[in-house]
């Protein structure tokens, strides 16, 4: 089964065909919304809204653990994860697509492991190897569904994770140009990093949807601006998800 987690512009989306909501539970509590399992081209779909089917939950509120281990249990082995983020490169403009490849972990307030204890001696210690978090497999079918579809997007970028919920400093977003990071959001980790503790094949894009707060010529990022943008490019999100899985073995 392939998982679809929907970021902020896309928390109930109804590509899904013959589809049902199922209540779960997990050992770490409950999804942040029902599952929604169907059918999209022909494969067996499970759709989970990060922030809620209303987008009621803040960022560092995502129960992430729960929404991976429900994945897991309901047999998913692939999660193509759709985001909004704050652009920190001018050549990547407003409503283009960036196939993440890598990821900075800023957040401070978050379960980012599975692993809250190892096993007495040290011979059970899990320390998960991750250079490279996502899935090139899917990054691959995404960038080349992007080609086909025609659609402006940026074959890989680094993504800096912030807790939110509230936007850069305008020296934040200075400081995260430098540290090389070309995107930024508030989701990707510990998604990215729970999903592969998980042993589950996951890649992520993202809608650029402002320019943060790094660039003085451009308006200060606001929530109704991005908001705008990914409901305005809602119908290419939803084209690009299903050429995408048609394509998953």
């Amino acid at each position: 089964m392939i998982g679809i987690i929907g970021g902020s512009g896309l928390d109930d989306p109804k590509l899904l065909k013959n589809a049902k909501d199922v209540e779960v539970d997990t050992a770490y509590g409950k999804p942040t919304s029902p599952l929604r399992i169907g059918e999209l081209n022909g494969k067996k779909v499970c759709f989970i809204a990060r922030h809620g089917r209303k987008h009621t939950i803040p960022p560092t509120q995502v129960n992430f653990r729960a929404n991976i281990q429900a994945m897991k249990n309901q047999g998913v082995t692939h999660i193509i994860a759709t985001t909004a983020c704050g652009s920190l490169r001018k050549e990547i403009g407003r409503g283009d697509f960036v196939v993440l490849n890598q990821f900075i972990d800023f957040t401070r307030h978050r379960k980012i492991t599975f692993y809250e204890e190892f096993p007495a001696g040290g011979e059970g210690a899990k320390h998960t190897a991750m250079p490279d978090p996502f899935s090139e497999e899917l990054r691959k079918i995404l960038n080349d569904s992007c080609k086909e579809l025609k659609l402006k997007h940026h074959s890989k970028g680094t993504v800096i994770t912030i807790e939110g919920p509230r936007f850069s400093t305008r020296a934040e977003s200075k400081m995260f140009r430098i540290w090389g990071a070309d995107v930024i959001n508030m989701s990707i980790a510990p998604e990215c990093i729970l999903a592969n503790e998980a042993g589950i094949s996951y890649a992520a894009v993202a809608m650029s949807t402002d320019y943060d707060s790094w660039a003085e010529d451009e308006a200060p990022v606001e929530w109704e601006e991005v908001i705008r943008i990914f409901e305005k490019n809602a119908e290419n999100v939803k084209t690009l998800l299903a050429n995408t899985i048609s394509k998953i073995k």
